[in-house]
């Protein structure tokens, strides 16, 4: 277990802060003043007219940030000031949950916490609906557990949505990780209809936030629109293989990853999840080939 979590208290490709290092030496270590931080930085996408900020394509393009060193970077465009001096709302990051939390799993990490970004469903959203979502999840060693943490649930979203949980300790049966989503649907405990975002819905929706999920695991923080491997198949070309393969990984990783160095192997050897050195990323302006090694 000891190693497991020093793999997940270093940071990774997506994670780590570059050239940006020291903007992070000074960072709160209270959970919820280190969430506040990152509120002060950002702003959802979809959320920013409800704050009475209208966005421009071009900075709505800041969604397509993949890494921690260019969000710092954009950060320190839009204000000089230190990244713990919450920012004027028009001069936040323009993100979403995966922003959110890839934002705050890196704090984490960089205070050597274990944490990692969970991609999945929340189900606090709509009624009687999976939406799409990501949150972060951290290990709090004096409980001996990890903790799912929504770190884009502010005052504001909280009462808009009517939140009766802690969004610094969200119950696992309202944020559903990818592989326990595909669990209940295969079972049929759930209708795949149920899950998605906006018009996509359904099991093939539920298989790829699955498998970011487990690239999510490796260090891989890849983003919604994200393409590879299981991913871009279609249902129909699925064969029986794949499908318990998936299985197998789904039984592995629907809690909190108990046996992770099975997970981290089958990752690692299998081209069908592991992220390549160069994916598909399908944005409203079309499908782009995207290499890696250049983000």
């Amino acid at each position: 277990m000891a190693t497991v979590l020093q793999y997940f208290a270093s940071p990774g490709l997506f994670t780590s802060p570059g050239i940006y290092n020291n903007l992070l030496d000074h960072l709160p270590s209270d959970i919820a003043l280190l969430r506040d931080v990152v509120q002060g930085l950002m702003i959802h996408i979809f959320w920013a007219e409800q704050y009475g900020v209208r966005l421009s394509e071009q900075r709505k393009d800041e969604v397509q940030l993949r890494s921690l060193t260019r969000k710092l970077e954009r950060i320190l465009e839009l204000d000089q000031h230190p990244i713990t001096d919450a920012r004027p709302l028009e001069k936040r990051l323009v993100g979403n949950c995966r922003d959110f939390s890839v934002l705050l799993t890196a704090m984490l990490q960089h205070q050597g916490v274990p944490a990692r970004a969970r991609c999945g469903f929340g189900r606090y959203f709509i009624p009687n609906h999976y939406e799409d979502h990501w949150v972060c999840e951290y290990w709090i060693t004096g409980q001996n557990r990890w903790v799912f943490v929504d770190a884009q649930l502010d005052r504001l979203q909280c009462e808009k949505l009517s939140i009766q949980f802690d969004p610094l300790d969200v119950p696992r049966d309202q944020f559903i990780v990818g592989g326990k989503a595909w669990q209940m649907c295969r079972s049929h405990q759930a209708d795949p209809q149920a899950f998605g975002i906006f018009d996509m819905h359904g099991l093939w929706f539920v298989r790829g936030d699955f498998v970011r999920d487990v690239a999510s695991l490796n260090k891989m923080e890849l983003l919604p629109w994200d393409g590879w491997g299981l991913i871009e198949a279609q249902d129909a070309d699925l064969s029986s293989d794949d499908l318990a393969f998936l299985d197998q990984v789904a039984e592995l990783t629907s809690r909190d990853v108990p046996e992770f160095d099975k997970v981290r192997t089958l990752y690692e050897n299998d081209h069908r999840l592991r992220v390549p050195e160069t994916i598909h990323s399908y944005t409203q302006k079309g499908v782009e080939i995207v290499e890696l090694a250049h983000i």
